[in-house]
């Protein structure tokens, strides 16, 4: 065209160069104009797919799938390819399972065609659809405020549920615990013994002890029962006692081992029947924020000193030390955390018959948490990033995580290890995949600092407690905000979430604990 246009030029031809040219923009504008759109060739042409499960086993053939396909249909799909490869389909808990299914790492929730046009997935390829199993119990929001007990005098620093989810502790300011009756919502313990502060109580995952720490930088165990005091304080610790994790179930049962972090840069591990100090852990220089008991047999601590250690529970030797961040670590979450806090009891709360059959119930649940993978840890540090790690294999990071723009106050996995949600002094809740590391979403709504976080047992609800008195649930699935619950009149320092998913707590500076129900 541009030799005919040149030729056309030379001999005059004036019309003859006119349309020579036209023809050349007319081509240009044909090779600039896209081809047709994703959205278009979707709704007319089928895809073809293949369900695989998260690592990467196809559960049958590929298969022609119309474009308008749900999550629905794929789930009726999905359990006739496991009826046809199940030796005995009567017994398979896998065909009453409800599934999710994601693509590209995003979950279809409407039509897949949908999905695929939003993530500019191509379909040249056979597109793999990942399904993950859910539980197969469903967790209501929690929509109102039950009960607002007064009791303590000072502010409520910490509340935690126990294992089975039938009783629940609090600690205050006032150097008090209160065991709260959830019958009646209204008190029915207060174990009094610290001389300061009240920092932290953890449960036993066999609910036969209470214990806590305090500015007191004593540790003291109580009986939850009767609300007595087991003996008097543990003393060893130089500093106020800043943490505390119980020996899982699945290693020793009944529950006897425990160990308590503290400002001094120690960890001791107790013996709570003899009521004595086993063997100290020393390692870090300065406070220790967060410690972990992990079901490998390790202890994790995170310190003001930047550093997390990876010790041996049995002897405490050092094993690893995690380096990475650039500031004080504050927070640890474990993937199997969950498992290891609620022991041998599931969501219904039901008590096994013997302490034999308690430690199998507990190892089953580890083992259905881990999924045969070691067991993944999440820091959360002052220097505004995570890490996350493997640290049962190696000391280098699995990956490095930012967005936040200001100190991460808490981590936490979900209840089945599919994501992690970070709380930050930003007012905001993020959530990322459990598995990769992957950003997922941020959830923007309050106007304080965001200070702690508790997951609903069915890993599809997450609530955050704030500075600005109000308290958030957060739908994981739709990454949406699902309820808004003011109530408080100050900060909210001290949420959790009962195991069997009926009711959560909170606590703060107004003093009061609220009882939060559906």
């Amino acid at each position: 065209l541009e030799r005919a246009a040149t030729r056309a030029a030379r001999r005059g031809d004036e019309r003859a160069h006119r349309a020579v040219r036209a023809r050349m923009a007319s081509n240009k504008r044909a090779r600039a104009t896209p081809a047709t759109t994703p959205a278009t060739t979707l709704a007319d042409a089928n895809l073809i797919a293949q369900l695989v499960d998260v690592d990467g086993v196809a559960a049958g053939p590929e298969l022609d799938l119309p474009p308008d396909v749900g999550a629905r249909e794929l789930q009726s799909l999905l359990r006739e390819l496991l009826r046809a490869s199940s030796a005995n389909p009567e017994d398979d808990d896998r065909l009453t399972t409800p599934y999710a299914f994601y693509v590209d790492g995003e979950e279809v929730t409407g039509a897949l065609a949908a999905t695929i046009v939003e993530r500019k997935i191509s379909v040249e390829q056979v597109l793999k659809i990942v399904y993950q199993p859910q539980s197969v119990f469903r967790v209501r929001a929690v929509t109102r405020c039950s009960a607002a007990i007064a009791g303590h005098a000072e502010a409520v620093l910490s509340v935690a549920f126990s294992s089975d989810g039938k009783h629940l502790a609090s600690g205050s300011g006032d150097s008090t615990i209160r065991m709260w009756n959830l019958d009646s919502q209204a008190p029915k313990h207060t174990l009094k013994g610290h001389t300061n502060w009240v920092l932290c109580i953890a449960w036993s995952a066999d609910n036969v002890y209470l214990a806590s720490g305090g500015m007191d930088s004593a540790v003291r165990l109580w009986d939850p029962i009767t609300g007595e005091a087991r003996g008097g304080p543990m003393k060893g610790h130089k500093k106020h006692v800043t943490a505390l994790a119980w020996e899982p179930a699945h290693v020793a049962y009944p529950v006897v081992r425990f160990c308590s972090a503290s400002a001094d840069g120690s960890v001791r591990v107790w013996d709570a029947v003899r009521r004595a100090c086993l063997f100290t852990m020393s390692a870090h220089t300065k406070a220790i924020a967060s410690v972990k008991w992990g079901g490998e047999g390790l202890i994790y601590t995170a310190s003001r000193d930047t550093t997390i250690y990876v010790w041996d529970a049995n002897d405490g030797k050092v094993v690893r030390q995690l380096k990475g961040h650039g500031h004080w670590v504050n927070s640890l979450a474990l993937s199997t955390e969950y498992a290891l806090r609620t022991g041998p009891y599931d969501h219904t709360g039901k008590k096994p018959e013997n302490d034999a059959q308690a430690k199998a119930q507990a190892l089953t649940r580890y083992k259905a948490a881990t999924g045969g993978k070691p067991e993944r840890l999440v820091s959360g540090s002052d220097d505004y990033t995570m890490f996350m790690w493997e640290p049962s294999t190696t000391k280098t990071p699995l990956q490095r995580l930012t967005g936040h723009q200001q100190l991460i106050n808490h981590v936490l996995f979900s209840p089945d290890g599919r994501y992690f949600a970070s709380a930050s002094f930003d007012k905001g809740v993020k959530l990322w995949d459990g598995l990769t590391g992957k950003f997922i979403t941020s959830f923007r709504g309050h106007v304080g600092a965001v200070y702690q976080l508790a997951w609903s047992a069915d890993s599809r609800l997450l609530m955050s407690a704030s500075k600005d008195s109000t308290m958030k649930v957060w739908d994981a699935r739709l990454k949406k905000l699902k309820e808004d619950l003011p109530g408080h009149a100050d900060e909210v320092y001290a949420v959790d979430w009962s195991p069997m998913g009926t009711k959560a707590a909170s606590g703060g500076k107004d003093k009061m604990l609220r009882l939060w129900m559906h």
